[in-house]
C-alpha cells in the first residue's frame, strides 16, 4: 500500500505558491438546511474561478460577530434560499408564500444594511437580489402570478436543469449589467417572488419579456448589484457563460481590499466639516445619525482617521455689540465640540501632527477644531493667541460677505482692496502664534495680499478649481500656481455648485478637481476638505463613509500609496508642521497621550 505523505505534499504546495498574490475574501451568506448552514457548489466556485477566497456566513444572531465579521471581508455574496417573511417589509402573507427562512431572514437584512453603510461591494442572486431590495427601502411581490395576474405571462419558476436557461432578459442601455453581459441573454429561473419598488437607493436594470424585474444596482454610484437568476448554476456543469458577473464583483472587492490596505498604512484627513452647526439638535458624535455627514461611524467606515471640524460664524453686524455677540458664539460652538469629543469613546481632540500620529497608532480618531470666519475676533487682535493656546488650528479669514480683515470671493463690496489695515495684523499674529491662515472664501486680492504678508505657508481649506468650475469660490490656476510656490495646499471640496456649473456632480467631478490641481500645482499641493454637512456632498461621494470610495476612484487614476499619503493628510500636516514650528508650543490633551 502506498501511504500519502503529507510533510513531501506539504513542501510542494508552499514551494508552488512562495509569494501568492491576496485574494479578496467573499463572504457568502449561507442557506438554511435540516442540518443547518449549507451552501450549494457554484457560489462558491464561481467566486474562486473568478479569482476570489469564498468564506460561508452562517446565519447568527450575534450582531456583534457580524459587525467584526465584515471589518474583515472584501465583499458580500448573499445566495438564493427561501422566500422573506413579508412581516419585515409590513405585509401579512399570502396563501401563495413559500417556505420562509426565521434564521437567516433578520440577519441577512442586517447584513446588507452592514455591507451598504461600508461601501462593501454586494452581489445579491435570486432571494439575494429581494433582500437587497427589502433591506434598502423598496418591496417585494410575495407572488408573482398572484399579484400580477395581467402582465406576469412567463413561467418564472422552471423545471428545467439548473444550468439551463430558459427565458430572455434585456438590461437597460446605460447599465452595468449591459457592459458586462451585453443588450440580452438568455438565463435560467428559479423564483416565484419579484421585485415590487426598488426604492430610492436602486433601479432596475434588466427585465424579463413580460416586464419581470431582473437585475437591480444602486443610483449612488455604490458596488452594489444583484439578479433575479441563479448564474452560479452555470459554471457546476463547466459553463463559464455568467463568470463575467463573479468577475466583476471579484474585481470591485479587490478594488475595495486594496483601498482599506492604504487607508491602514497612511493618516487620513479632511480639513474642513460643519457638522457642529448641527449640535444644537442634540447631535452626538458617537451616534449614528442619519441627518449628518460625519459621526465616528461613518468615520470607521469611510477610513478617516482625522476631521477638522469647523466653528462657523455666518458674517453679521459690526458694531462693538455684534462683535461681541460674535465672540461670544464662536466660544460656544468650540465648547460644544470639545464636550461632545470628550463624550466619545475612540475620539480625541488633537492640536498637533504629533497627536494625530499618536493617536492613529492608538487606533484612536481624531478631531481638530479650527474657526470659518475671522468675524469671530470681534476686531481684537488678542483673540488670536487666545485660540491659538485653546487648540484651534486654523482661521478662515472671512466667510461670504467682507468683514474688518478682508474682502470675500462672495457677496463682497471690495470693501478694503484685499487685506484691511487690521487684517495685515491678523496675518502677522497668525504667523507668530502658529494659527493656519485658511484663503478659502477671501477674494483674490486678499489671497495674494495674504501670500505676500505671510511668513508661512498657507491653505485653501475647502475650495476646487475655477478652470472646471467658474464660481468666485473656486481657484483659478494662477491661485494654484501661486499657493504651490509658497508652498501651501488647496484642500479639494465637493460642494455641488463649485464642481459643476449646471447639473448634478458626482464623485467623478471630485476626483477630476483633484486631477487637475495635481495637473497644475502638483502633487505636493493638493488635499481633501469635503465641507459635509456645510452642503457638501455629492452622488458616490455622499458623506465620510463614502470616503473609501474616493480613495478606490483616485487609485484607478493611476495614483500611487505614496502620493495618496500626501492627498490623504499629508500635505496638510506638512503645512500645519511649518506654521507650528517655533511658536506657541502646546502639550496635547490629556487623553492623547493616554
Amino acid at each position: 500500500m502506498e501511504y500519502f505523505d503529507i510533510d513531501k505534499s506539504y513542501e510542494e504546495l508552499v514551494g508552488r505558491y512562495p509569494n501568492h498574490k491576496p485574494h479578496p475574501v467573499i463572504g457568502i451568506i449561507g442557506n438554511y438546511g435540516d442540518k443547518g448552514s449549507e451552501l450549494a457548489d457554484g457560489y462558491f466556485r464561481s467566486i474562486e474561478c473568478a479569482g476570489g477566497l469564498p468564506l460561508v456566513i452562517p446565519p447568527t444572531e450575534n450582531c456583534a460577530q457580524l459587525c467584526s465579521l465584515f471589518d474583515r471581508i472584501d465583499g458580500l455574496l448573499i445566495s438564493g434560499g427561501a422566500d422573506l417573511n413579508p412581516l419585515f417589509f409590513g405585509e401579512e402573507p399570502m396563501a401563495q408564500l413559500g417556505s420562509v427562512n426565521p434564521e437567516r431572514d433578520f440577519m441577512e437584512l442586517m447584513a446588507v444594511r452592514l455591507a451598504y453603510d461600508r461601501n462593501l461591494p454586494i452581489f445579491g442572486i435570486c432571494r439575494g437580489l429581494q433582500s437587497i431590495v427589502a433591506a434598502l427601502g423598496g418591496k417585494i411581490y410575495q407572488d408573482l402570478q398572484a399579484c400580477c395576474t395581467d402582465t406576469v405571462v412567463l413561467k418564472h419558476s422552471q423545471d428545467a436543469p439548473r444550468h439551463t436557461s430558459t427565458h430572455s432578459v434585456r438590461t437597460a442601455e446605460d447599465s452595468l449589467l449591459r457592459k458586462i453581459m451585453g443588450e440580452e441573454f438568455a438565463v435560467n429561473s428559479f423564483h416565484h417572488q419579484g421585485v415590487r419598488e426598488t426604492g430610492p437607493r436602486l433601479r432596475a436594470t434588466a427585465w424579463a419579456a413580460d416586464g419581470v424585474v431582473e437585475a437591480v444596482e444602486s443610483t449612488e454610484l455604490k458596488s452594489i448589484f444583484a439578479v433575479q437568476w441563479h448564474p452560479e448554476c452555470y459554471i457546476v456543469k463547466g459553463q463559464r457563460y455568467m463568470i463575467p458577473l463573479f468577475q466583476h464583483f471579484t474585481a470591485e472587492a479587490d478594488a475595495y481590499r486594496r483601498a482599506r490596505e492604504v487607508h491602514s498604512h497612511i493618516l487620513t484627513l479632511d480639513s474642513h466639516c460643519d457638522t457642529p452647526t448641527f449640535f444644537d439638535q442634540d447631535v452626538q458624535i458617537y451616534r449614528r445619525n442619519a441627518n449628518t455627514c460625519v459621526d465616528l461611524h461613518k468615520m470607521q467606515e469611510g477610513g478617516l482617521d482625522a476631521v477638522v471640524m469647523a466653528a462657523y460664524l455666518p458674517q453679521g453686524g459690526r458694531s462693538p455689540e455684534e462683535f461681541r455677540q460674535a465672540t461670544h458664539r464662536a466660544d460656544e460652538i468650540l465648547e460644544q465640540i470639545r464636550s461632545r469629543v470628550r463624550g466619545t469613546f475612540g475620539v480625541s481632540l488633537a492640536v498637533s501632527p504629533k497627536g494625530l500620529f499618536l493617536q492613529k497608532g492608538n487606533g484612536r480618531r481624531s478631531v481638530l477644531m479650527g474657526i470659518e470666519n475671522g468675524y469671530a475676533l470681534g476686531h481684537y487682535l488678542g483673540n488670536v493667541e487666545r485660540y491659538r493656546r485653546e487648540g484651534i488650528v486654523y482661521i478662515t479669514l472671512c466667510h461670504n460677505g467682507d468683514n474688518d480683515i478682508c474682502d470675500s470671493a462672495c457677496r463682497s463690496n471690495r470693501e478694503h482692496g484685499g487685506l484691511s489695515a487690521f487684517g495685515q495684523q491678523v496675518v502677522a499674529e497668525m504667523n507668530r502664534t502658529g494659527m493656519m491662515i485658511d484663503l478659502s472664501h477671501a477674494s483674490e486680492e486678499t489671497f495674494y495680499q495674504t501670500l505676500e504678508l505671510s511668513t508661512r505657508p498657507v491653505l485653501c481649506s475647502h475650495s476646487s478649481a475655477r478652470a472646471l468650475c467658474n464660481h468666485p469660490r473656486n481657484l483659478t490656476d494662477d491661485q494654484l500656481r501661486a499657493i504651490a510656490a509658497k508652498e501651501g495646499v488647496v484642500q479639494a471640496t465637493f460642494y455641488n455648485d463649485f464642481l459643476c456649473e449646471s447639473g448634478e456632480a458626482t464623485i467623478a467631478d471630485a476626483v477630476r478637481h483633484i486631477m487637475h490641481i495635481i495637473d497644475v500645482a502638483g502633487i505636493d499641493s493638493v488635499g481633501i476638505g469635503s465641507d459635509f454637512d456645510g452642503d457638501g456632498g455629492v452622488r458616490g461621494l455622499a458623506t465620510a463613509s463614502d470616503f473609501i470610495n474616493l480613495t478606490r476612484a483616485l487609485m484607478a487614476e493611476g495614483l500611487s500609496e505614496k502620493s495618496l499619503k500626501k492627498i490623504w493628510g499629508g500635505n496638510f500636516i506638512r503645512v500645519m508642521s511649518r506654521v507650528q514650528y517655533n511658536t506657541l508650543q502646546f502639550t496635547e490633551p490629556a487623553d492623547v497621550a493616554g
